[in-house]
């Protein structure tokens, strides 16, 4: 796994990777709006994860997770904030993200 110096920095290399569709955190799936994919968290996998933290504002920490299909068909990633900033999400998504926090 690659490490990244920013968020920007990581997003760019998991497109190289393959990971081009975005995903946002819709409470309990994930959801590109771009195709309309909608993968539950037991049709997704967490292949990277990346913590960034802000050095002097609590909004500047995001984590950015590749994901992909459990098929491998749909690759893509999720940016979030964590902390006092992070999504509104169901106990299933939480369990499912933290597990790689």
């Amino acid at each position: 796994m690659d490490n990244y110096d920013t968020v920007t920095g990581a997003l760019n290399g998991l497109k190289a990777k393959g990971y081009t569709l975005d995903f946002n955190i819709s409470f309990d799936k994930i959801i590109c709006k771009e195709t309309n994919y909608c993968l539950n968290p037991h049709e997704f996998e967490i292949i990277e994860v990346h913590r960034f933290e802000g050095d002097t504002n609590p909004s500047d920490e995001d984590i950015v997770y590749a994901v992909q299909s459990k098929d491998g068909k749909i690759k893509g990633v999720i940016t979030s904030a964590y902390g006092m900033y992070a999504d509104n999400i169901n106990n299933e998504m939480i369990q499912k993200l933290s597990i790689h926090h």
